[in-house]
This record gives structure tokens, C-alpha cells and sequence, in this order.
């Protein structure tokens, strides 16, 4: 193939994000990408048409991780004491601090249980792949995964028949409850954060919420958005939930919008991977493989790793009052205080998290976590030429009253606060 490099080059971006998202170790991703293109080196002349070349590598790229975790298994490397709960079962949203029905049930089972649902149901190996991984006939394979499903929903204290951790949508206030917020003496706290930025929702089976848009200074509500977790999804080999979003006007005027996403959530991060897209009649999925198809509104982090769960502050964002200054960095994401919120007859001890320019342009948010995890108020604030060239006029000028924050000495102004029924 005479164009072999050309299109190597072009596509390599997809394929070193399929394998770095499978892949956890920066080290062995790096190993199995080298041997990924010497094997599409090596096999070019098996390829008979160019269009091809891309699902025709990213299936190289699969077999490679399959040997890769393949050879894990054989050298008993992996880690089967930390199962991720989404390989068998989801649970509710709230921290680490206390064991997880799936890992409590994993850690009474024996290892080779252990081992076989990992290798089954997480890294989808095949029952031929893990029989010669383990040196076992594939029928002793059959018979261990029988035993170690039968010995898992045995100690599983989870009934099909229930809704455990669903959460019923309550409706939103047409207005935004007067708040405050107070700044603590006391110091940050850690948190595990596990809503998908942006949209509040934890991806895990059984998870819905409701969501409002406020616009300011009227604190009337523009837009409500329902969500929910509608069952599990697969992208590229990677496992995480699908969930739906309806988004409508409060006033119910215009048309519904209903939206799908694929999103994973792991113990380190909350991802996107894939949007629908309704192209007239087809229902076109984006992914995080097709590049700027995807990544400028889903992708977040670098590689797309997602925004990280456990936070804690890092010291990239310093606040002093209404002044902000940050380091240079690509992904400003950071912890910058702790403070009281009153809102809507109730007091939260939350910890502030802003993004500086890392999902959007020339704008900053502010988001009020509680020692769960969750939005207690989301606000936004534009730089004042935001979006000049649309308004044709600054944000001081068109929202005079809105508060004010000053970002590395840039003045931005606040357009919108976001709640949730969480806190209702």
C-alpha cells in the first residue's frame, strides 16, 4: 500500500485512544500501540480497499489488548480483588467510605471466581481466549463460570424484583429559591464527585434527576431537563450506562428535545462516550473516536479521560473573595474553598469547584458540592466580550445587576445559575 503512512498518520489519534481506554498502564498502552502498528506494518498488504483501513486497525488494535490481557491473566497479574462494580451490577452514589453490595459479595468468593467473572464479564473475553489464557479445556472454563454465577448471586444481597437507589424526579420551582453563600473558616474537605459534568446525573443503573436553568437577575426558570439511566451500553468494548435527557421549556411552549448519551464512571473518572445524533431518519451515534466530531461539546480531559472523581485541592486555582488567579495549565479544574450554602430553607457544607476554560471558551463555573457528592448550586459566568460578535454588546452591559468575579485579571460576569431536585 503505497499510502500506508498517510493513512496511519491520519487515523492514529482513534487508535491510540481505543487502546489507552482500555489500557490503565501509560507504560503497557505505549507496548501494545507499538505492536499495533508493526503488526498493521507487516499486514498492509492484506487490506484491499483504503476506506477500510480504520476498522480494519482498530481490530488489530482490539486483538492486541485481548493478547494483552490475555498474557495478564496467564502471569495471574490481575487485580481481582478490585472487581469495578459496573462489570456485574451498579449501586447508589454515595461515597467509598463504606463497602459496595458488589465488592462486599466478590470479597467472599474464591479467587478462581473471582478471576473468571473478571476476565468474563469486565475484560469480555471470550470462553476460548480465557480457556488459553489459563491452560484450562474450554469445558472446565464453562463449568467455572456456571459455579462462580451460581456462588455470586448466592451471596448477592440484591433482588431483581426491587428499584434499589432510584430516585423519583420532583418538579422545579418556576423561580430560583433565594441563597447564600458564606465563606468557612474550616478547610476543604475531599470529595467524591461522580456526576457527569455538566449534566448532574450519576451514570449508574437507577439514577434520574431533574435539573433547571435560572436565568438572572428575573431567577425565572428557562429550561427543565429530566434525566435518567436507562440500562447498560457498550462503545467500542468499553462498558458504561446509556441515559436519556428531555430538556423542554418551563413554560412548555416550544418542542420536547430528547437527548441520548453513553457515559462510564470508574473509581478515578466520569466519562463520555458516545452521544445520538438524529440525522433525519438515522440515528447516528458519535463516539470518543471520532475525534473533532466529538471531543470539542463530550470530550474532557486529556485522552478524553473525563474529569477526575476523588477531588481535593491542588492549589492550579487560588480565590481570594471575588478574585480568582490560576496557573497555566490546559485542564483547569480545581477546588478553591469551602462554604456554607443556604438555599431553599436549607444549609449545606459545601466545597466550591471551579472550571476555568476547560469545557467552554471564555468561561468560568462555579459548582457547590456537599460531602455526598452532589450539586447543591451550579453558576456561570461569562468573560465580558464573550460571544461579542453574537450580542454586539459586553456582558456588564447587558446584565448590569449580576455579580461580578475577576479571572487573572479579566472581569466575567454571571448569566445563569443550575439546580437540582436534590436539593428540594
Amino acid at each position: 500500500m503505497d499510502n500506508f503512512e498517510a493513512l496511519l498518520e491520519e487515523h492514529r489519534r482513534a487508535v491510540e485512544r481505543f487502546v489507552r481506554f482500555r489500557i490503565n498502564s501509560v507504560a503497557d498502552a505505549d507496548d501494545v500501540l507499538q505492536e499495533v502498528y508493526l503488526s498493521a506494518y507487516r499486514k498492509q498488504g492484506q487490506l484491499q480497499k483504503e476506506s477500510s483501513f480504520k476498522p480494519w486497525i482498530l481490530t488489530i488494535a482490539r486483538n492486541k489488548c485481548r493478547d494483552y490481557f490475555r498474557q495478564m491473566a496467564a502471569q495471574m497479574a490481575l487485580p481481582l480483588e478490585a472487581i469495578p462494580e459496573t462489570a456485574l451490577s451498579c449501586e447508589g452514589r454515595y461515597g467509598i467510605e463504606e463497602p459496595t453490595p458488589v465488592q462486599e459479595t466478590m470479597e467472599l468468593l474464591k479467587d478462581k471466581d473471582k478471576q473468571i467473572l473478571y476476565l468474563y464479564y469486565w475484560k469480555e473475553l471470550p470462553q476460548a481466549e480465557i480457556a488459553k489464557a489459563l491452560q484450562l479445556p474450554v469445558g472446565t472454563v464453562k463449568s467455572r463460570l456456571y459455579t462462580a454465577k451460581q456462588n455470586f448471586k448466592k451471596s448477592y444481597p440484591y433482588c431483581a424484583g426491587e428499584t434499589k437507589g432510584e430516585i423519583i424526579m420532583k418538579k422545579l420551582p418556576e423561580f430560583l429559591p433565594e441563597y447564600t453563600i458564606i465563606p468557612s473558616k474550616e478547610p476543604p474537605f475531599a470529595v467524591k464527585w461522580e456526576e457527569l459534568m455538566g449534566w448532574f446525573l450519576v451514570p449508574k443503573l437507577g439514577e434520574a434527576l431533574s435539573w433547571g436553568m435560572y436565568d438572572l437577575p428575573s431567577r425565572k426558570c428557562s429550561h427543565i431537563y429530566d434525566m435518567k439511566v436507562t440500562g447498560k451500553a457498550m462503545v467500542h468494548g468499553i462498558e458504561g450506562v446509556e441515559l436519556t435527557a428531555r430538556e423542554a421549556e418551563y413554560s412548555g411552549k416550544k418542542e420536547v428535545i430528547n437527548r441520548t448519551f453513553v457515559a462510564q464512571l470508574t473509581d478515578t473518572h466520569c466519562r463520555y462516550l458516545a452521544t445520538l445524533r438524529n440525522d433525519g431518519d438515522v440515528r447516528n451515534y458519535i463516539t470518543f473516536l471520532d475525534g473533532d466530531a466529538f471531543f470539542p461539546n463530550w470530550g474532557f480531559g486529556e485522552n478524553n479521560c473525563g474529569n477526575e472523581v476523588n477531588l481535593s485541592p491542588k492549589g492550579d486555582i487560588k480565590r481570594e473573595g471575588n478574585t480568582v488567579t490560576s496557573c497555566k495549565k490546559d485542564f483547569l479544574l480545581d477546588m478553591v474553598g469551602r462554604y456554607t450554602v443556604t438555599i431553599n430553607g436549607k444549609s449545606y457544607d459545601t466545597v466550591c469547584v471551579m472550571d476555568i476554560e476547560t469545557y467552554n471558551h471564555n468561561v468560568v463555573s462555579e459548582q457547590f458540592l456537599d460531602q455526598n457528592g452532589r450539586t447543591i448550586l451550579w453558576r456561570r459566568f461569562n468573560r465580558d466580550d464573550w460571544a461579542f460578535d453574537r450580542y454586539q454588546k459586553l456582558w456588564s452591559q447587558q446584565l448590569p445587576e449580576n455579580e461580578r468575579l475577576t479571572v487573572n485579571g479579566k472581569t466575567y460576569v454571571q448569566w445563569y445559575d443550575c439546580i437540582t431536585d436534590y436539593i428540594l
